[in-house]
């Protein structure tokens, strides 16, 4: 009898405190079911209080009320059912207990305790029950998320393109550029590993870096590294940016740089994504080409570029690490030369260069939303042999290419280029993905040069760094959706044909495929109209590109709030009434707004792979949704809502609002919208039409305590995926950490094998001594919370 009054009370707590929230709720507008749910359990409280049998007629109604509401809302997705659900039932488990029913009578608490019959209200109560398991049955038998389907699996293009081996763009033996070659396709055409293959895939090796995380580190510390592959040596950098070469049959370290950086919590990151390789015997000289292997090895002949995160560019002999010493002053470029606003920490290179008619052509990051008073976004080229200046292209002086002179500096707070770049050596262009001028969520003030290049993606000439084209991604972007990732370009046939294309994915989930020859649109493009910004001094674009071809997801409403059960459900459904939010475009105001898709983006830097064979894409689109306040700051330079004295992200220091960020979390800290939260998906690009999409990824590795339970929820993610010509895509930037294999054509997950840390990068693949080896960096990633580590690994078939 003690645990039916415990269980009547509880009831009674918890249908108060639903029904009351239920209330709130209603009168903002959203749904009635949780007050009239909470209304039904006091009541059912109160009639166990009293030991009324009716108590569990009035559960089963509840349950049966509210599996009908479910369905109406959320349908068979049994993810979306937990939070309706779950809780209930296991409640209605415990009532139809033995030690609950014998306990209860027909008519009160006068009486003795009737006899059990399963006619009556225990009978209608499992009779609710029955329904609910069924449904969850049910729903677990099939997923309203998931898009089965065929990608094509024939070949469209035969012809490899002049001067390329392969088909355009391919990697092969080699994986000589960060996308495998400077067109970032991803793509290799080696086929050993196929999808009746895969399941044989070992470990052949691993190698440690032997780095581990130091107090000074920024948080964002993370190995995203994709090694590159030229001959027998696998060349990769580490976190602390030291460059390394391996024997790419063995793992063993052939040679070892290190840059000595100097980084603290004064820098945003720590990441180095990649090197850079350069090949310079072709334009050697017929005495350099026929003298002894010594001599060329000590001309640098064939090098490899680190850049820093201290704003250092070094060039190190490919063979033995040694610096270069005809490049620049003795093997590095100071990259911080002519630069405005430097500051410990404040501009820095994440992203490896790109290589290019005999310029090696570099961008740089700076620190998001810390000051008005920033560095410069200058793109520069320089001479790979001699390091010397051949043009900068400065998104403030657009027109203005020729090497900066002496005692100059180059535009204060111009859009940067902080993500991978590619180029299309055949046409003469590297296509650079710019970002937004930060403040990102501020733009009062931005002059016409930098509303023209914000968030563009620009092509520009190699040789003379002019601009060809520039295409907008966003227009007056407030809500930091830089250009994120390497354009990937493709030759795609279009009506019978071959149009030299690029697919260039965003943050907000558009994927624009582009004729890289002009930025003309080949798949359409409208411009939609948005919402007005209410924020005094500040504006918002009237209207926004939109591409056919889209991730972007739809709007959230109520039913799409989740939880692990109905209260933490409720509250995120009163969050999102109390937000600001008018869809994926809601200017940032004081007024706490939604920002979906958010900050992670849809894609990021590890971008999609293309097969340039069968001209298909694969991508792993992210489902996140974040929040964003502006707070007025009372000075310049106080901070507002940074964490530490020595950091000031989102401090604005300088602009009138500093801006506090955070994802859009329920109080128990699960995503407030719910899952799946990441997937991976395949598409035509020639129709533009998506062939499948399904949840990837569990949440072993983020679930709280000891409990890895690998629930396939579908994650977000962090890198990109990889294509080979055997019909494999390789993926490993999800929450939990493992290594993938998904079958090109329909997306079937091949095999699976578990990392030592997180996989927040993009695999590579490449042949040595007749293997096909697939190489990952396993470190994990300090902003994203999965396991650091400092492995890399190399899988074959066994």
């Amino acid at each position: 009898m003690v645990l039916t009054f415990i269980t009547a009370w509880i009831l009674i707590l918890l249908g108060t405190v639903l029904g009351a929230g239920g209330m709130w709720l209603a009168a903002l507008g959203g749904s009635w079911a949780y007050g009239l749910a909470g209304t039904a359990l006091v009541a059912c409280g109160a009639l166990l209080v009293r030991r009324r049998r009716i108590a569990l007629g009035v559960y089963a109604a509840l349950l049966a009320a509210m599996a009908v509401w479910s369905l109406w809302e959320v349908g068979l997705d049994r993810w979306a059912l937990v939070p309706r659900g779950a809780l209930l039932a296991v409640v209605g488990l415990w009532l139809l207990a033995p030690w609950i029913d014998r306990t209860l009578c027909e008519t009160g608490m006068v009486g003795a305790p009737a006899r059990s019959s399963w006619r009556g209200p225990r009978g209608w109560l499992a009779g609710a029950m029955l329904l609910v398991v069924a449904l969850a049955a049910i729903s677990i038998t099939r997923d309203p998320f998931d898009v089965a389907g065929l990608l094509p699996d024939a070949a469209v293009s035969q012809i490899a393109a002049p001067g390329l081996t392969d088909p355009p763009g391919a990697a092969g033996e080699d994986w000589p550029a960060y996308g495998g070659t400077g067109l970032g396709q991803r793509y290799s055409s080696l086929a050993d590993i196929t999808p009746a293959t895969a399941s044989r895939l070992g470990l052949a090796w691993a190698f440690h870096t032997g780095e581990t995380p130091r107090p000074s580190d920024p948080v964002e510390r993370t190995f995203e590294v994709t090694p590159l592959k030229v001959d027998d040596l696998l060349y990769l950098c580490s976190v602390r940016q030291q460059a390394i070469a391996l024997d790419a049959a063995t793992g063993q370290v052939r040679w070892r740089f290190d840059p000595h950086i100097e980084v603290d919590h004064s820098s945003q990151h720590l990441t180095c994504r990649g090197l850079a390789f350069f090949d310079g015997t072709g334009a050697a000289s017929a005495a350099l080409a026929s003298a002894p292997a010594a001599v060329q090895s000590q001309t640098c002949a064939r090098r490899i570029f680190l850049p820093t995160i201290d704003a250092r560019l070094y060039a190190l002999d490919a063979q033995t690490g040694e610096p270069c010493l005809d490049f620049g002053d003795k093997g590095v470029v100071d990259l911080s030369a002519g630069m405005p606003n430097l500051r410990a920490g404040a501009y820095m290179q994440t992203s490896p260069p790109v290589v290019a008619a005999g310029v090696v052509i570099v961008g740089g990051s700076i620190n998001d939303n810390a000051s008005v008073h920033n560095p410069s976004g200058v793109i520069r080229a320089f001479d790979a042999r001699s390091g010397r200046l051949v043009w900068n292209f400065d998104p403030g002086r657009p027109d203005a290419t020729a090497p900066l002179l002496p005692g100059q500096t180059y535009t204060a707070g111009a859009p940067n280029n902080w993500a991978p770049s590619s180029v299309d050596a055949q046409l003469g262009l590297v296509y650079i993905g710019l970002g937004n001028r930060s403040p990102d969520q501020l733009g009062a003030g931005r002059n016409a040069e930098v509303e023209r290049f914000s968030s563009a993606l620009i092509a520009l000439d190699v040789t003379s760094g002019k601009l060809r084209w520039v295409f907008q991604t966003v227009h007056h972007d407030l809500w930091d959706r830089d250009v994120p990732a390497q354009p990937s370009l493709i030759d795609l046939t279009i009506d019978g044909k071959v149009v030299p294309a690029l697919v260039m994915p965003t943050k907000q989930g558009d994927l624009y495929v582009l004729d890289r020859r002009s930025g003309q649109p080949i798949l359409p493009v409208r411009e939609l109209s948005a919402p007005a910004s209410t924020v005094p001094g500040e504006f918002a674009a009237p209207t926004q590109p939109h591409s056919s071809l889209s991730f972007m997801p739809p709007a959230l409403t109520g039913k799409d709030m989740w939880g692990a059960t109905p209260l933490d459900q409720l509250i995120c459904r009163i969050q999102l009434r109390r937000l600001g939010y008018d869809g994926p475009y809601t200017p940032p105001s004081t007024q706490r707004t939604l920002v979906y898709p958010g900050n992670l983006g849809v894609f990021n830097w590890g971008g999609v792979a293309v097969d340039p064979v069968r001209q298909i894409m694969v991508g792993t689109p992210a489902f996140l949704a974040f929040t964003f306040e502006l707070i007025p700051r009372p000075d310049a330079t106080a901070n507002v809502v940074s964490a530490g004295a020595s950091e000031h992200w989102n401090e604005n220091h300088g602009a009138a609002y500093a801006v506090k960020i955070g994802p859009f979390l329920s109080p128990i800290g699960l995503p407030c919208q719910a899952p799946p939260w990441g997937a991976i998906a395949g598409v035509n690009l020639r129709t533009g039409e998506r062939a499948w999409m399904h949840r990837h990824g569990t949440v072993r590795d983020q679930m709280p305590g000891v409990l890895p339970i690998p629930f396939p929820m579908g994650v977000a993610s962090l890198g990109g995926p990889l294509i080979t010509a055997g019909g494999v895509v390789f993926y490993s930037g999800t929450l939990d950490n493992y290594l993938r294999a998904y079958d090109v054509t329909t997306g079937r997950k091949l095999w699976q094998s578990r990392l030592p840390a997180g996989g927040q990068a993009t695999p590579m693949t490449y042949r040595i001594h007749g293997r096909q080896m697939v190489v990952v960096a396993a470190g994990g990633h300090g902003s994203f919370g999965t396991t650091p580590g400092d492995t890399v690994l190399a899988y074959e078939l066994k």
